[in-house]
């Protein structure tokens, strides 16, 4: 833990660096606040993926986890991406493989993959369409077909499957954290917090879901709650956006569904290692070039999504 002179020493560092590499910092609202509170930009995956091919720098700095810095570089082939901590992944994007997706695609020839952007480069270079938690509706209403497979997150399909009339074929992948979120301890918070509204992720379990008051991505969830004339909310979400939503909203009260909504990839990024990452220009990543170019055309076709 930083103190304080310690931590103004580390953003000034930042700061200097980020002039010299002519860089732009991105970074997700599950960060830690301090790594929020130096970047350019803070949002959810469809935000920073918008983002990242406006911004004129030469150096995308991302704060977040691989798939999300690929994601970039898929976009960016001309720019540096650096991941500010090279060892941050994602559980669910390592629940599926090029060879997977293969394998379930012989299974339903035709069904329309659709990937959700956490996932690796290769599984999107497998896709039709990437998607985020903010416009899986969207993107599944708009493909061709009547059958989609969902990959890799099970749960973030089943809530697309219960908006749009086309059969929905899920892959069994998950987030660990709000996997972990029960429609117990939801009722808990409920009766703990009687006048609050209950926001949660679609990447959480069915049951929990038809608990809610409403089922929104991070960013949405930002904005809703700004919007709202409601004073307090129960969050189903990684406690990382906590920090959004009180900076934006000091008026109201926030509280998590339960005390261990933490991913543990999220939180391997901190100052020190955004600094060291773009002293020593490391973690560069990369995403070979024939991948690189499928992968860019599911994305592209998301983006081009209003």
């Amino acid at each position: 833990m930083m103190n304080t002179d310690e931590l103004e020493k580390t953003k000034r560092k930042i700061a200097e660096l980020k002039e010299s590499l002519g860089a732009v910092i991105v970074a997700h609202n599950y960060q830690r606040p301090e790594v929020q509170d130096i970047a350019d930009y803070v949002g959810d995956s469809l935000e920073l993926s918008r983002i990242c091919t406006s911004v004129s720098a030469r150096t995308i700095v991302f704060c977040g986890v691989r798939f999300m810095a690929e994601t970039a570089a898929i976009l960016n082939p001309e720019r540096t991406v650096l991941l500010t901590e090279g060892g941050a992944g994602c559980a669910m994007a390592d629940m599926i493989s090029a060879n997977d997706i293969k394998k379930w695609r012989q299974r339903y020839p035709r069904a329309t993959v659709v990937c959700y952007v956490n996932s690796p480069a290769e599984v999107k270079a497998e896709s039709y369409i990437c998607c985020t938690s903010a416009n899986g509706v969207a993107v599944a209403a708009s493909v061709p077909g009547e059958e989609i497979l969902f990959v890799p997150d099970q749960n973030l399909g089943h809530y697309v499957s219960t908006k749009i009339e086309k059969g929905v074929i899920l892959y069994p992948g998950y987030c660990y954290v709000h996997q972990r979120i029960r429609p117990q301890q939801v009722e808990l918070a409920k009766s703990r917090h009687p006048k609050a509204e209950v926001l949660v992720h679609p990447e959480c379990r069915p049951e929990v879901i038809a608990l809610a008051d409403a089922v929104l991505s991070t960013s949405q969830m930002l904005r809703y709650v700004k919007a709202s004339p409601r004073r307090e909310f129960i969050i189903g979400t990684e406690e990382g956006l906590l920090h959004g939503l009180r900076k934006q909203n000091p008026e109201k009260s926030f509280y998590l569904v339960t005390k261990n909504q933490v991913c543990a990839d999220m939180k391997k990024t901190t100052l020190e290692t955004v600094a060291r990452t773009m002293e020593r220009q490391e973690n560069v990543v990369t995403v070979p070039e024939e991948i690189r170019l499928r992968a860019k055309q599911a994305v592209d076709r998301m983006l081009a999504l209003k």
